[in-house]
Order: C-alpha cells, then sequence, then structure tokens
C-alpha cells in the first residue's frame, strides 16, 4: 500500500528546463513546491576530470537505460510495434537536471510563422498549400507575446550571442558577447556571404565569459573542451539546470527535490488532479504525494505516457481522428537533418576543439523567410557549421568509396583528419494524422505497465525539405573550397532510431480543445489544476532545437500556476478553430 506523504502546493514531475524553471518560481514566490526526478541524485563534482568518449558517447552513461523501460516504434498504423532495444537508438536524459544537463547549448528562438503557422501559411498561399493529412495548427500564442519569456531565459541562462540579421523582434541584446568564432566558422561565414547569404555567430549557452544570472548563480567561462553533447559540464561554463534554477528553487527553503523518484500516475478525482503515486526506484516502497497543483515537466515521452496510463484526457485516434492526447508527434528524427561534408586537400583546421554551441549559422532558408509558392514543401531549415568538438573515436570521416579497413581507410583517415567540415541542414518536421503516440497494447515496463508506442512516418513533405536543404548545404560548401563533397543521403523511410533526442508532441497547445490538450499557460483544458510543459506541448517541430522554446514555455506556465493558485479556474477562454 501506498505511504502518503504531507500535502505540498505544487509537484513537479522532471527536473531539466521545463520542471527546474517552474520549481524556482514557484519557490521563489513562496510556494512549497516538490520535485520528483525518476534518476539519481548527481552534483557538479560528478563531472569533474571525466572526459571518457567511450563512457559517455557510446555507453550513454548519462541516458535512461532501457533495460526496464523503453518505448516501442512503428511505421503504420497497420504495423506491429517493436521495442527499441538499443541505447545509440533512444537517447532520453535522467538524472537531477534531466536532459539538459547533456545538452550541446544551441540556442535558438523559434519564428513569428511556427506560432501562427497554420493561419500565415492559408494567408500567403491559400488552403490548398497545406496537404491533406498535414495537421498543423496555431498554438494559441504569438511570437510577441511570448518573447519576454524568451528574453528572461536568455538573461538567466546567460547566452552568449549575436543577433541574427534577418531575425525578430528582441527586447534585450544576448547577455554575453558571441562565442569565438574559429577558422572553419570564419570560413563558413565568408561563403555564405559571397553567395549573398547572411550568416552570424550563433547564440549558445556556453559562456563566452563569466556570468552572474538575476539569481545570483555564476557560471565560468567556456574552456572549448569539446566534451559538451552527452556530456555533463565540469567546469560549470554551460547553462544548465544543476548551474542555475535548482540552486535557485533549493536556497529559498521553499522546495524539496526527490530523485530515485518514478511517477507512475498523476491521482485525480472529480475532474481535478489530486497528486501523483511514484515509486521509489531503490527500495520499491509506493508513495503517494498530494498537491494543490500537479505539473508534468517531464520529457514528451512521459509526460504523454503518463496522461494515458492516468487517463486524462482523450487519447488520440488515428482511425477517426478525434481525441488529443498523442496527437501531432513530431521531432528532430537523422533524416530531416542533413546536409554535406567537404573534403580539403590544402587547408586544415582543429576540429578537436570546440563547444556545444559553436559554431556559424544562416537562417536565409528558414521558416518562411522565402517564397514557397514554387515548392513542394512549407516551412524551411536552418543551416549551420559547428564546431563540437570532434572526439577520436566518434569521428573518423573518409569521402565516400573508401573501404571501410584496411589500409587505404587508415591512410585516408589520418589524411583527412584535420581537412573535413560539414555543413548541415536542420529541417522543420510537420505533423501528419499517421504520426502519433499512444499506449502499447502488448509490451510493459518493469511494474508491468504499457509502454509507450510511437507511430512515424516519412512523408514527401520531410523528404523534399531534406533535398533542398542538402542541396542549398552543398553550394555553401563549393563556396567553402572543398576538394570532394559527399552529400548526405535521402533515406526511403524511418529508421526507428531516436539518437536525436529532440521529440514533441501528444499534449500540443492551442486555442481549441478539440485540437488541442493545454493553453497557452500548458494548463489542461480538461483539468485546471494540472499543468504539462516541455516539448510535448508544441504542436510542431521547428527548424532549430526546441530548448529556448520549451523555458521561454516554461516560464509563462510558472505565471500561470501562481495566477491559478490566487485566482483559480481556467485561465484563458478556449475557442472554437479550424482542425
Amino acid at each position: 500500500m501506498a505511504q502518503k506523504l504531507d500535502k505540498v502546493d505544487v509537484v513537479v514531475v522532471g527536473s531539466g528546463w521545463a520542471g527546474g524553471i517552474i520549481a524556482a518560481e514557484l519557490a521563489k514566490a513562496g510556494r512549497k513546491v516538490a520535485v520528483l526526478e525518476r534518476g539519481k541524485d548527481q552534483k557538479r563534482s560528478d563531472f569533474i576530470g571525466v572526459k571518457d568518449e567511450l563512457r559517455y558517447s557510446y555507453r550513454h552513461e548519462m541516458m535512461e537505460k532501457i533495460n526496464g523501460e523503453t518505448i516501442t516504434s512503428r511505421v503504420s498504423i497497420d504495423d506491429v510495434a517493436l521495442p527499441v532495444r538499443l541505447l545509440n537508438e533512444v537517447n532520453t536524459g535522467t538524472g537531477l537536471g534531466g536532459g539538459s544537463m547533456h545538452w550541446a547549448g544551441s540556442v535558438y528562438r523559434w519564428r513569428p510563422y511556427d506560432f501562427e503557422i497554420r493561419s500565415k501559411t492559408v494567408e500567403r498561399y491559400g488552403e490548398s498549400k497545406i496537404p491533406e493529412g498535414m495537421t498543423i495548427q496555431d498554438w494559441g500564442i504569438t511570437y510577441d507575446e511570448l518573447e519576454p519569456y524568451y528574453a528572461k531565459w536568455e538573461l538567466m541562462a546567460g547566452i552568449s550571442g549575436e543577433p541574427d540579421p534577418l531575425g525578430d523582434n528582441r527586447s534585450i541584446d544576448y547577455p554575453n558577447p558571441p562565442m569565438t568564432a574559429s577558422p572553419a566558422i570564419k570560413l563558413f561565414k565568408e561563403a555564405a556571404k559571397e553567395l549573398g547569404l547572411h550568416p552570424y555567430q550563433m547564440a549558445s549557452a556556453n559562456m563566452s565569459q563569466q556570468y552572474t544570472n538575476p539569481d545570483g548563480e555564476t557560471l565560468n567561462q567556456c574552456m572549448f573542451c569539446a566534451f559538451c553533447t552527452m556530456y555533463g559540464c565540469d567546469f560549470g561554463a554551460k547553462a544548465d539546470p544543476l548551474q542555475t534554477v535548482i540552486p535557485t528553487a533549493v536556497k529559498t527553503g521553499n522546495c524539496d527535490i526527490m530523485t530515485n523518484a518514478l511517477v507512475r500516475r498523476v491521482l485525480h478525482e472529480n475532474g481535478k488532479a489530486t497528486g501523483v503515486l511514484f515509486t521509489d526506484t531503490k527500495t520499491g516502497q509506493e508513495f503517494e504525494l498530494p498537491a494543490d497543483v500537479v505539473v508534468l515537466g517531464a520529457f514528451t515521452f512521459s509526460n504523454n505516457r503518463l496522461l494515458l496510463l492516468s487517463e486524462i484526457g482523450k487519447p488520440y485516434d488515428p482511425k477517426t481522428r478525434t481525441g488529443v492526447i498523442g496527437r501531432n508527434f513530431t521531432g528532430q528524427f537523422n533524416s530531416t537533418f542533413l546536409g554535406a561534408t567537404g573534403f580539403f586537400e590544402e587547408k586544415k583546421f582543429n576540429y578537436y576543439l570546440g563547444a556545444g554551441g559553436l559554431g556559424g549559422a544562416l537562417s536565409d532558408y528558414d521558416a518562411d523567410q522565402f517564397d514557397h509558392s514554387d515548392l513542394d514543401f512549407i516551412h524551411g531549415g536552418g543551416i549551420e557549421l559547428r564546431q563540437y568538438g570532434d572526439g577520436a573515436i566518434k569521428n573518423n570521416f573518409v569521402p565516400n568509396g573508401t573501404p571501410t579497413w584496411g589500409e587505404e581507410f587508415k591512410e585516408k583517415s589520418l589524411h583527412y583528419a584535420y581537412r573535413t567540415l560539414t555543413v548541415w541542414y536542420s529541417a522543420a518536421v510537420m505533423p501528419w494524422w499517421h504520426n502519433y503516440l499512444s499506449l502499447d497494447p502488448t509490451y510493459t515496463d518493469e511494474y508491468g505497465d504499457p509502454l509507450i508506442r510511437v507511430t512515424n512516418k516519412l512523408t514527401e513533405q520531410d523528404k523534399n525539405i531534406a533535398k533542398f536543404g542538402i542541396e542549398k548545404c552543398t553550394e555553401i560548401m563549393e563556396a567553402m573550397g572543398a576538394d570532394i563533397i559527399d552529400q548526405d543521403e535521402l533515406p526511403d523511410q524511418f529508421d526507428h532510431s531516436y539518437s536525436g533526442m529532440h521529440y514533441i508532441g501528444g499534449v500540443t497547445m492551442g486555442e481549441d480543445p478539440e485540437i488541442s490538450a493545454v493553453n497557452n499557460y500548458s494548463q489542461m483544458w480538461d483539468m485546471d489544476n494540472l499543468f504539462v510543459v516541455g516539448g510535448s506541448s508544441f504542436p510542431h517541430f521547428s527548424s532549430h532545437h526546441p530548448t529556448p522554446t520549451i523555458a521561454a514555455l516554461a516560464y509563462r506556465a510558472a505565471e500561470g500556476v501562481e495566477k491559478f493558485l490566487t485566482e483559480g479556474g481556467q485561465l484563458v477562454e478556449p475557442k472554437k478553430v479550424n482542425a
């Protein structure tokens, strides 16, 4: 029998950027907050001196182990889904700070077009531009409404950057100057300018200088050690929850954090959430934690699964195309993250120095920045040359056609070790009626609960936008002077790999409860004291990484939770809009 704990004002599930921001803001406001993190406790000192590519990049030290729980995957709604069993094919973060601990640190605001994508597409091109079966929708919030929350996060996280020349309205400058451009990035920018494009130094959550944020938390200057993506930063030079919002929340004395706490149900009665049921994964003991407000701030898969297991909201049914929970699943798959790799004979680059957010970028082909009238896709993508810092094990580029072993392979591996650069196109991914999340009818986790099932099929939209991006990346690589250029190949169909870590949807935001699960405060239409925060609320995936938008919406959700605790009721009036 579950042991009942003392009631709190707010229980937050997950301790990444979404959950961490909620906890910090409400604890600062004097609310009693409990944060439940399924993974282990960890602190900054755990990462000091750990520069182990085999342990982190290949054995996935910071990722959730999938022997007790994973996802199942299929392409079509009539297929039988099978569990994903390889760690390199499903990466979801775990531990205090969540997936936000091992993120790279690249920072992009999404475009005004994104938040009103359906109405703006129809306004410019007409209804016929949207293909049959594509389920894009407006978010119920505009860029201008969200902009102050973007700004608040950038100040808190100490973002280093310079404005995009083709960017949108900003109320503040970035709090830190941009990262130093390396020779490779300079070459990219020069080539892009020669083509009439508008490159700039991408914004980064890696610090260009030491910085103290408005909450009094200090972040240190980046050392360009190159161990960002898949790693925790041992210098405290990458903005993450463990360096910022988590200590801010704890210092108030109003926030308790419980790790190894797997939330298995949202408890509810008479249309109200009453708390959560969780299991201590070390002891197996079950606990019931009552709360006035429940906030789900976990990863997309977990937020959707918890709602479905708790029987909250109407599950999406692809056959009738009704219901909302699980609808509009998308993400940044390998098939939408393609470009061109150049091999140079005369130029050499120290590509083993780097940082997760060190790079050059351009947005000329992003969103609706360019005319799509004669193109067979909508939206676009951002182009980058990123200097992550190549690991000696993971990166071993040779031109296409080179044998994968033997004398020629060794010779070319050594020759091109410092002579290889990649430019890629990060394409937006649109939602479709046949791509969704549901509970698997066959497979369960170690506690007997159904796994989350992913149904995802590549479409002509996906292939067409990727082909466009590869062509643009190739043009830039040619202008950079590469002697050999290898283009990424378009896949025939989805390969069941979820290694990109950026997956969204299923609890989508909008104005119409018929096609959305939460309003623009991330408050559930069906349960007003339940808020669902994170990428799960995004109706589609834009052209760049989702972290800043997750964070901005988390700040707005925190404001909404406080408003609800004071006033009660639905914070936004629902509307009926076109599906």
